[in-house]
């Protein structure tokens, strides 16, 4: 619809909505990176975000600068809202925007924690997690889809991921399944969120 054809009240109501709906679109970018600021894994889910290899390891040197010597589990930096943690030789970072609620970003944070620690059976550490580096893609993945967030719960990112690791390369039929509950999982999300902004707007 134009804005010529739009009625002045329409086009406002339109806007309030669009304004309460949730963007499902959260996490920006995940990385790790071991205790001289080098990367071991990075994830950008915004291709507008730093669109160049050079552009993303001048924001990671800049985030880990910042907080490698912190005590706060919070950073604001270049627009974005960072929240991380660190283990021994590790920082694990999870960036979002300005607008971000941190509390979101931080149960993605303290999943991809929780999740490494069982995988890794508690030794989140550099050797170790280079000598798991496909186990840990895969978690990332269950977690995050596309910047989507599918998966808060370390329990079943880990059986998703032995299931998949245990699985036999994925038939047609296999992979229409997987789609199938990719969607039906975004679209779980989105019903919780819009509930959780109906009962907020109710109160």
């Amino acid at each position: 619809m134009t804005a010529q054809s739009c009625p002045r009240q329409h086009c406002a109501t339109t806007m309030d909505s669009a304004a309460l709906e949730p963007s499902l679109y959260t996490v920006k970018a995940v990385f790790i990176l071991d205790n001289d600021g080098n990367r071991l894994l990075s994830k950008y889910y915004d291709p507008e975000l730093y669109p160049s290899m050079k552009e993303q390891k001048n924001f990671e040197k800049n985030v880990f600068n910042k907080t490698h010597k912190a005590d706060n589990e919070i950073a604001f930096l270049e627009g974005m809202t960072i929240v991380y943690k660190s283990s021994i030789d590790l920082f694990f970072y999870v960036v979002g925007s300005a607008q971000e609620n941190e509390l979101m970003l931080m149960a993605v944070l303290n999943c991809l924690f929780e999740s490494l620690s069982q995988m890794l059976r508690k030794n989140v550490e550099k050797r170790t997690l280079l000598d798991n580096m496909d186990g840990v893609f895969l978690v990332v993945d269950e977690i995050i889809d596309g910047g989507v967030i599918l998966e808060s719960d370390p329990q079943q990112v880990i059986e998703k991921v032995n299931y998949r690791a245990d699985d036999s390369p994925l038939s047609e039929q296999s992979v229409a399944q997987h789609i199938t509950e990719k969607l039906a999982l975004t679209s779980n999300v989105l019903q919780s969120a819009k509930e959780q902004i109906k009962w907020s707007i109710l109160k």
